[in-house]
């Protein structure tokens, strides 16, 4: 079963590589969805997978990349959505 989470990463996550790196992870571990930036400095992300895999990556987002200061997530289900791959969008605002 394919599950769908809304991902808020907080703390020093902007230019650092956190879109790049979490692209890379998420495409390792088959999630779809997409990853940017937003204007408070936090990184948003919606994410599709099975539990298991989702459980993997949200816990590779509460680490982030190696420059990361992850400070906080916040996670919350939402409707799914069908995503196919995954991608960086451009940053908000």
């Amino acid at each position: 079963m394919v599950n769908h989470y809304n991902i808020r990463a907080f703390g020093c996550v902007q230019n650092i590589g956190f879109r790049h790196s979490g692209k890379v992870r998420a495409d390792e571990l088959g999630v779809a969805g997409y990853i940017k930036n937003q204007p408070d400095g936090s990184v948003y992300i919606e994410a599709e997978a099975s539990q298991e895999k989702l459980k993997q990556f949200i816990d590779w987002c509460g680490r982030g990349p190696a420059l990361a200061q992850v400070k906080k997530i916040e996670v919350s289900e939402a409707p799914l959505v069908g995503y196919v791959g995954f991608g960086i969008r451009q940053s908000s605002g």
